[in-house]
């Protein structure tokens, strides 16, 4: 979980957003309404007005009343639900602590479990009394009671909306993944049970349904793609149990990444969210779903303005797999791959001020990547024709692709671009990944001299078959393994650890330690140096400047996959 995102099982991540935006628009309204009479007594331009004075065009705009979005909730309303959910016996501890992670400087006491029956408020404010008399024992709504009592049950409450008259519903996959028993619950108070047709963790949502004796009140997807900054949204949701609530604002980003998952592209809201509204809807001034309320960044486990909805061109068609197939089918290419830095930029000869594509940390052996003659250290600039202007657009852009699709990949590599074709594959399960980078120990491997070397700071020694299964370093990886760090040297600066395997310096790969020391002394004559290091299994890109007195700057950052 991402510092400051509140949770899975309403994530401490309650998922929300404020008004304020009316308040701002209404001082607009009032304000443009004696603009006009004002313009003549505004004095020109100091510089001759060469530009346009953006101050005045908006204060000439004529003057509007805000509109009442009752008309548009009295249409949806029937439409969205709250979503009940009793927990498996051995999933509420797990979750409760997940839920604390939703702050950044998260104490004993900062986590929304806090308060009066894992109430979600600070221990002693005027709330307590209303905190306890409102949810009891059971524990903050969305959050399952960390410790029930026994015999009691573990809840969690979210939200979601109907999309098909037969009783299909979304939500997000928080809300139901450790899921005993689902109810849903009309604004009528009728209970229906329901079942979990399908969930998929990489974009958080899920399909439940209810069977209905009569055709249901749903409501419609929207375009997200054409939901411009600045547009008004309508949030619908059962926030603390309070089933049935609407908040608005704008729309005040596109193309969020919150490091939530790899497929990341959320839309900010600043219509009020919180702890129940996961799962429910964000409607246009059409009444059409734009987004799925997911998730909030908040200091607190309140809302504060900044809440996260999935795009509903993304949700549409993962829910539509689900409901056709169970589950949800992803091309798949077999690199880790990760920004480029300015750092990582100047060693690779790229533009430090504005470095595109995506670097290639790994490639897994076998896969579609590795098959085409991908390598590590390329940067894919382009795929299909399609630009790369950041790591983050290719995971996206290779899951959207069917099995079997051809790619042509446009990559740098020493400075030289190349052409690439490979073949998407279906993307493999958590399971298949994980035996695919698992080292495999060779029996009759004898472990070899423990030889050691040092430079900048570094103390390095070989990759022995022991230090390779216990560090978990699959056994297609070659290089040397840091043995010790100074304190005050650059690789420590840069976050390196004891444990770390050094793969390759300035992409000339290393397989000795007194090599690699010596590869590091040369690069770092140069003032840069590029390491390919590998931790646990996983690759990534180091860049490293080195200065007089073994100082440093440089960065990296995760790996996505793709």
């Amino acid at each position: 979980m991402t510092n400051g995102f509140l949770g899975r099982q309403e994530k401490s991540a309650a998922r929300a957003i404020p008004a304020a935006a009316f308040g701002a628009a209404v001082l607009l309204a009032l304000s443009a309404a004696t603009g006009a009479a004002q313009d003549d007594a505004r004095p020109a331009d100091a510089k001759g007005g060469a530009g346009p004075n953006i101050t005045q065009q908006v204060q000439k705009q004529t003057a509007v009343a805000l509109p009442s979005l009752s008309p548009i909730v009295d249409r949806v309303l029937p439409a969205v639900v709250n979503v009940s959910v009793k927990l498996r016996a051995d999933a509420a501890s797990p979750v409760a602590d997940e839920d604390n992670e939703g702050s950044p400087d998260a104490g004993p006491d900062a986590g929304p479990n806090n308060g009066p029956g894992g109430g979600g408020g600070p221990q002693g404010t005027p709330f307590d009394d209303f905190l306890r008399r409102f949810f009891g024992q059971r524990g903050m709504p969305g959050t399952p009671s960390p410790h029930p009592r026994p015999g009691g049950e573990a809840m969690a409450l979210g939200s979601g909306f109907i999309i098909d008259p037969s009783g299909y519903i979304v939500t997000n996959n928080h809300v139901v993944a450790q899921a005993d028993k689902v109810t849903v619950i009309f604004q009528d108070n009728s209970k229906h049970p329901a079942k979990v047709l399908g969930r998929d963790e990489k974009t958080d949502l899920a399909l439940i349904k209810i069977d209905a004796s009569d055709p249901l009140p749903f409501v419609q997807w929207g375009d997200s793609d054409s939901t411009k900054v600045g547009d008004w949204v309508v949030a619908v949701g059962n926030p603390f149990g309070l089933g049935g609530t609407v908040t608005a604002g704008i729309v005040s980003a596109r193309g969020r990444n919150i490091n939530e998952g790899p497929y990341d592209d959320f839309l900010q809201i600043d219509a009020p969210i919180n702890r129940g509204n996961s799962g429910g809807p964000t409607f246009n001034l059409s009444g059409e779903v734009i987004g799925i309320n997911t998730a909030i960044f908040s200091p607190s486990g309140g809302s504060i303005g900044i809440g996260f909805a999935i795009p509903s061109t993304l949700a549409k068609d993962i829910v539509g797999q689900i409901r056709d197939k169970g589950h949800v089918d992803r091309g798949w290419l077999g690199v880790s791959i990760q920004e480029i830095s300015p750092t990582i930029a100047k060693s690779l000869g790229l533009n430090q001020n504005d470095p595109q594509g995506a670097l290639v940390a790994e490639v897994l052996p076998n896969s579609p990547a590795a098959q085409a003659g991908l390598k590590q250290g390329d940067v894919i600039t382009s795929v299909n024709g399609r630009p790369i202007h950041s790591a983050h657009d290719l995971p996206r852009l290779v899951a959207d692709m069917p099995a079997g699709q051809k790619l042509d990949v446009t990559a740098r590599r020493g400075g030289k671009e190349q052409k690439i074709t490979a073949t998407v594959a279906p993307m493999p399960s958590d399971k298949q990944l994980a035996a695919a980078q698992q080292p495999q120990q060779d029996a009759d491997q004898k472990p070899q001299q423990d030889k050691k070397a040092e430079a900048l700071g570094i103390r390095l020694a070989e990759l022995t078959p022991d230090l390779r299964k216990r560090l978990r370093v699959p056994e297609s990886t070659e290089g040397v393994i840091i043995r010790e760090l100074a304190d005050d040297s650059p690789a420590a600066a840069l976050g390196l650890e004891p444990g770390d395997v050094i793969v390759s310096v300035d992409q000339q790969p290393v397989k000795a330690p007194d090599e690699a020391a010596k590869k590091l002394k040369a690069a770092a004559a140069q003032g840069q140096v590029l390491l390919l290091v590998n931790r646990r299994g996983s690759s990534r890109f180091v860049g490293m400047s080195v200065e007089k007195g073994g100082e440093s700057t440089g960065s990296s950052s995760s790996n996505k996959p793709g």
